[in-house]
């Protein structure tokens, strides 16, 4: 339901156009009311009548001020989306032959991530002639999955899509939230060369 036609999601006062209906709301004898009845009480109380629920038998409709009616809805549906829980996907490259350095590195990184609670798209890139190495990154990828065991659940299986061999890993655990602090910061950087491959997009 988007905000732009929410309005349009309610029929309100003689755009209802039904016999009878269920009457709720404050100041409201509830029960089963004809249709003219029902619009009459809502005016007398200078309200308006909001249909809520058309698919019930008969349909169920509150007396209730509609400007004041759709601004909760919309407080409701922001309240909820904030709730939500963000998804992030970080993506970490290897060329079919990484060395141990680099793959200990992105190792590290991606234990981070996923402790994190961000998923991880880990891929290996084949540049050229070096598709004829394609068993060789799905090796790669999978000893990656069994060294973040205890970090992650194998969402996909190492597939090819174009050149890239990729494998999906989710966070077996929900983040925990943690101060950052300088050593935490210090961590993100490698000991010894800057490394290239390595992509984080949030």
């Amino acid at each position: 339901m988007k905000k732009d036609n929410l309005k349009d999601q309610y029929r309100v006062n003689e755009k209802i156009r039904v016999r009878e209906v269920r009457l709720v709301g404050d100041n409201v004898e509830q029960g089963v009311y004809p249709l003219a009845e029902a619009q009459k009480i809502a005016r007398e109380q200078g309200l308006d009548l909001v249909e809520i629920s058309p698919n019930a038998d008969p349909p169920v409709c509150r007396v209730t001020d509609y400007q004041k009616f759709i601004y909760q809805q919309k407080k409701r549906q922001k309240e909820q989306k904030a709730k939500s829980v963000k998804i992030v996907v970080k993506e970490i490259r290897f060329g079919p032959q990484t060395d141990d350095h680099d793959y200990n590195f992105k190792l590290k990184h991606a234990k981070s991530f996923l402790e994190d609670g961000a998923k991880v798209k880990a891929y290996v890139f084949f540049k050229g002639r070096s598709i004829l190495f394609k068993e060789q990154g799905e090796v790669l990828l999978l000893r990656f999955a069994d060294d973040l065991e205890d970090y992650a659940k194998v969402e996909q299986m190492p597939a090819l899509e174009g050149k890239k061999m990729i494998i999906m890993l989710a966070p077996k655990k929900m983040p925990v939230a943690k101060p950052v602090t300088l050593e935490k910061v210090k961590e993100v950087k490698p000991a010894k060369e800057p490394e290239k491959d390595l992509k984080e997009n949030e």
